[in-house]
């Protein structure tokens, strides 16, 4: 993998977004959660942030949208740092096979989810951020490392998204009543779910996710910050988790056709970093049959494929 010149970046990123412009199927919004439901399927974005340079962007770039799941990359790196080992006594770091939302394998496995991407493994991250405070305290960490790691102030919660997760949120209390069950989670559960909820309803633009995901592609190092985000080996394994985890039960097929670690969202985001090189994010509402961004799967596709940008070698046309 290798960096590229910024004008030839640039121009692929204008051609990819001209591209996604004209694609006519879009794949279908997040009906279930209300307030997602109104996400425009015509939209697409994409930005790119090299380790060095400044961030490059095409497309709808600057328009905010829920992250939703992509969150969980920033509440694993503050519980990584606040629980430790520890963590991995709760959250296992397999790949599920199943739907992000699975009851199922949460019984067969005794509380113990898969990996911190699922929705019940997210679940005890933030019950693991909450503990022995008060939901705002963990909201408002999540909250303020989004917006160093974007260095944007503005960067904030979507409210209406919040309640609408709220407000429709019966399955993940289904997850996290099971858990709380079996001795997995150690705060009450409407507490617990309420730094969950809002963490998801966190909104950012492609221009700023891609900023904030660059210390996962710079070794855990983010420029003009004087320590580092997070040690080398843990942003290595934050990249090794959304390599085989971060698009759900997809995750292979993403890293067999593209091979860029990666965290979806049903908000449409995508998160992709390339190690020693760039942080990448895109962004259009309609979702395939998994749950991830249609349209962001297939510019990342194109872009990996134009710029050689994956772990395992060069994508070639027909993959």
């Amino acid at each position: 993998m290798t960096e590229m010149r910024t004008e030839v970046l640039q121009e692929i990123l204008d051609e990819i977004a001209r591209d996604m412009a004209h694609q006519t199927e879009r794949g279908a919004v997040a009906s279930y959660i209300p307030e997602l439901a109104k996400a425009d399927r015509s939209r697409f974005g994409i930005a790119v942030a090299p380790i060095e340079g400044d961030v490059l962007v095409a497309g709808d770039a600057d328009e905010r949208f829920s992250i939703q799941s992509i969150s969980k990359v920033f509440t694993l790196t503050l519980a990584m740092e606040r629980a430790g080992r520890e963590l991995w006594s709760r959250v296992g770091r397999e790949p599920s096979g199943n739907r992000f939302n699975s009851i199922v394998q949460l019984e067969q496995e005794r509380g113990v989810p898969r990996n911190p991407f699922i929705n019940a493994g997210a679940i005890v991250v933030a019950d693991i951020l909450l503990e022995g405070r008060a939901p705002d305290a963990a909201i408002g960490d999540v909250l303020a490392l989004c917006r160093r790691l974007a260095q944007d102030e503005t960067v904030g919660i979507d409210d209406a998204v919040a309640e609408s997760e709220t407000r429709t949120g019966e399955r993940n209390r289904a997850l996290a009543y099971f858990m709380s069950a079996e001795g997995n989670l150690r705060e009450p559960v409407d507490k617990t779910l309420d730094v969950y909820f809002h963490q998801c309803a966190v909104a950012m633009s492609c221009r700023q996710l891609a900023r904030a995901g660059s210390y996962l592609c710079a070794a855990g190092r983010k420029r003009g910050f004087a320590d580092k985000v997070v040690t080398l080996d843990r942003a290595r394994r934050i990249n090794a988790l959304m390599m085989t985890c971060g698009l759900y039960d997809a995750s292979g097929e993403f890293a067999f056709q593209i091979g860029i670690p990666a965290k979806s969202g049903v908000g449409g985001g995508v998160l992709g970093i390339v190690p020693g090189v760039a942080s990448i994010a895109a962004w259009s509402p309609g979702l395939d049959t998994h749950g991830s961004s249609l349209l962001g799967q297939a510019a990342f596709r194109e872009l990996a494929r134009r710029t050689g940008w994956s772990v395992f070698g060069p994508v070639s046309e027909d993959g």
